[in-house]
């Protein structure tokens, strides 16, 4: 049983991850805190010597992690866990004086865990540790080091038995004179020349063609390692994994010159169009070969990346067909279709990737290949899942992730091709970003857009028919979905907003353009106080489910507040130069819809009487519908270059249209253009982005039409809920 000393100093899963939810949130990084406790700094009366009281520990979290009110609980908690590693750790002459921690200790175990480049975070340990600045570190110092990245690597779930001998053989290689002490130089090259230690940094790209994009896993079969051919052993029965190729090594196996990753593109031109496949050695899990139909004993054959063929290593050379690219040829970007060109040949610099190859895709193959985008902080970890996902699935050179610099280079990359279509992995407004991209981008196509939807709301995916959230279902599936979709144009609608006083400071509007849905009033005000308080405490949004239940908080705290009731006296709408008539109505909210999806799943507009072939006529052919009458045989199209107006009387009809209670809110009008005046600040949002607007006129317009795919129908044992 554990003494309550133990029990004091320890730290539980949960407890990890909520620190990592409050990293994730993190705009700072621990360089920038730290100058605030040194000789000169707001809190360096908090330092004692080296050392950091508990108050100031509390102050480096609050200051680091931007969160004013961080748990004083939690805080104790991650401060005695610091000094507990201390007693652990160290000799009793070197430990902190007065019960506190070594700041030095507590900034490069957060270094560790933040994202950067792994050269940045091996030159800040090494300067945090050389404390009198002469360029060396002695031996104890760079015991410590490894110390703080050995606890990090304990919380992002490492087997530390296994990373110590390799940190340690690492520290051997480094002092090659066994003088005691190492340099900068030795040891930036000794940790970027270890790949385990690279992968705890957080390496994110291949440095050229061929290498492996490592990442930590844990197996819950036998595995064997590519290098030494034995089993992955342990409790935890993890390796390093590549995302592209699926080679598995175990970590002190890494740097014994494991076999090479797949190639991407092709050398030179005179490659081009002459495919290839690409084998990579492989535990084929006593598959058969297609050769000689035999069993594939384990780690005795080899496995196409591209087509996934399996074959032992004596009939890879035996008449081999060229490469089709298997399954999923439909969407994969051949390697022999991309090669390299001089910086003549494109002075425009977009798509030169960290390796430094600048890569242009020949245009004159009859290809169709899936360029995807990821947005990684999307559904939580969700989209770094479906990022590595899609590494392995497809050429990695055609998967983006969206926070390495948007979707310009991709577009680039992809531009000069006839048609390829693209997969946008993320919410409602990672969508928006890449429309916005594609109409700035200078390609020759358009290409159809597809969705998987890893937001919140993801109204769009849901009326495209590709769901209200990915389940974690296989992505191999889903590009069968893409396959058998059709192309439909997606009304895109321009938003101007003029203040009437061009003094009053209100909050800048999110977005100029409108894919889903303007509102005002009370949706936007429940909206605008869920965003103020996310960004507020980030720490209390931390999963879908809490962030409903505050968001039903705010939804009922508004039914009973009403804080926009009669909104009808402090505003007018005009439709194509028609005042629409709002006497005798009780509304607590405008809604300006472009898709019948709405909140997650509201079909606010409801549907529709079966309307007589003269009617729907004079639908056809008139810029505007507000007879009362007539509206309800209006129907909702997102390819008609019109938009549906609706009045919400509260929070509470909102809620009944959303559960089914209710059908649909007041039909107003079926309009192609509109213009909304108002005469003080109300709360609008634009595609779930909530702002506070001082009294402005909104006129809404028809801007274009972008190309999307949407599903075929599915049934309801699909791969999607669409609620």
């Amino acid at each position: 049983m554990a003494s309550a000393d133990e029990t004091e100093g320890a730290m539980t899963p949960v407890d990890f991850i909520q620190l990592q939810h409050y990293m994730e949130e993190s705009s700072l990084r621990v360089r920038d805190v730290i100058k605030e406790f040194h000789p000169g700094g707001r809190y360096a009366k908090h330092t004692s010597g080296e050392c950091l009281d508990v108050e100031g520990f509390c102050l480096f979290l609050k200051t680091y992690l931007e969160v004013e009110d961080f748990p004083t609980d939690f805080c104790g908690k991650l401060f005695r866990y610091f000094q507990q590693a201390e007693k652990d750790g160290s000799p009793k002459s070197t430990m902190p004086k007065g019960g506190g921690v070594f700041l030095r200790d507590v900034s490069c175990y957060f270094s560790v865990l933040e994202e950067g480049q792994p050269r940045e975070k091996l030159e800040f340990t090494f300067n945090l540790y050389d404390k009198d600045g002469n360029g060396l570190l002695d031996s104890s110092e760079v015991d410590r080091i490894i110390a703080q990245m050995m606890r990090a690597a304990d919380y992002l779930g490492w087997d530390v038995t296994e990373l110590r001998p390799v940190l340690k053989d690492m520290m051997t290689a480094i002092d090659v004179d066994d003088s005691g002490t190492v340099t900068l130089e030795e040891w930036v090259k000794g940790g970027m020349n270890n790949v385990p230690l690279l992968v705890l940094l957080g390496l994110r790209m291949t440095e050229k063609d061929g290498q492996h994009i490592w990442r930590l896993k844990h197996f819950n079969k036998p595995t064997y390692c590519g290098v030494c051919e034995n089993m992955l052993l342990g409790l935890g029965k993890q390796g390093l994994y590549c995302n592209c190729c699926a080679y598995t090594v175990h970590n002190q196996c890494a740097n014994k010159n494991p076999d090479r990753c797949a190639w991407t593109f092709v050398k030179n031109k005179q490659e081009i169009g002459k495919a290839f496949h690409d084998w990579i050695k492989a535990d084929c899990n006593s598959s058969k070969c297609q050769v000689c139909f035999k069993k594939i004993k384990t780690l005795a054959g080899r496995r196409c990346v591209w087509c996934q063929e399996t074959r032992h290593d004596d009939c890879v050379t035996t008449g081999v067909p060229k490469c089709d690219c298997g399954p999923l040829k439909n969407h994969i970007l051949p390697p022999w279709t991309v090669y390299p060109i001089s910086k003549e040949e494109n002075t425009n610099l977009l798509n030169v990737p960290p390796d430094g190859h600048i890569l242009q895709i020949s245009p004159d193959l009859d290809i169709q290949p899936l360029l995807v985008f990821v947005n990684p902080k999307s559904g939580g970890k969700q989209g770094e899942r479906v990022l590595r996902k899609f590494q392995g699935l497809l050429n990695p050179r055609q998967v983006y992730n969206l926070t390495n610099g948007g979707p310009t280079r991709g577009l680039h990359f992809f531009r000069n091709l006839r048609q390829f279509r693209i997969l946008v992995c993320g919410g409602d407004g990672t969508v928006g970003w890449l429309l916005d991209a594609i109409d700035k981008a200078s390609i020759s196509v358009r290409p159809p857009v597809a969705v998987l939807p890893l937001g919140t709301g993801n109204d769009l995916a849901r009326c495209l028919r590709w769901g209200g959230g990915y389940e974690g279902s296989d992505l191999r599936e889903i590009l069968k979905e893409i396959e058998g979709s059709e192309v439909i144009p997606l009304d895109r609608w321009s938003i101007t907003v003029t203040p009437k006083n061009p003094k009053d400071a209100g909050d800048p509007v999110p977005n100029e353009i409108m894919n889903n849905y303007f509102s005002i009033g009370v949706d936007a005000s429940i909206a605008h106080r869920f965003h103020s308080m996310r960004e507020k405490h980030p720490q209390k949004f931390n999963s879908r489910m809490k962030n409903k239940l505050m968001y039903f908080e705010f939804a009922t705290s508004e039914s009973i507040s009403a804080s926009c009731k009669k909104l009808k006296d402090c505003l007018t709408i005009t439709c194509c130069g028609k005042p629409i008539n709002l006497d005798n109505m009780s509304l607590e909210g405008i809604a300006v819809l472009n898709i019948p999806s709405m909140h997650g799943g509201s079909n606010l507009w409801g549907e529709c009487k079966k309307a007589d072939g003269a009617s729907e006529a004079a639908h056809t052919h008139s810029e505007v519908i507000t007879d009362r009458e007539l509206l309800k045989t209006v129907t909702q199209d997102i390819s008609d270059k019109r938009l549906e107006v609706v009045g919400l009387e509260g929070a509470l009809e909102m809620g009944q249209i959303y559960t089914g209670l209710k059908s649909a809110g007041h039909r107003l009008s079926q309009t192609s253009e509109i213009t909304i005046s108002t005469t003080k600040a109300l709360p609008m949002q634009i595609d779930g982005e909530p702002w506070m607007q001082p009294p402005c006129e909104i006129r809404i317009t028809h801007k274009n039409q972008a190309n999307m795919l949407i599903a075929a129908p599915t049934k309801s044992s699909g791969f999607f809920h669409h609620k």
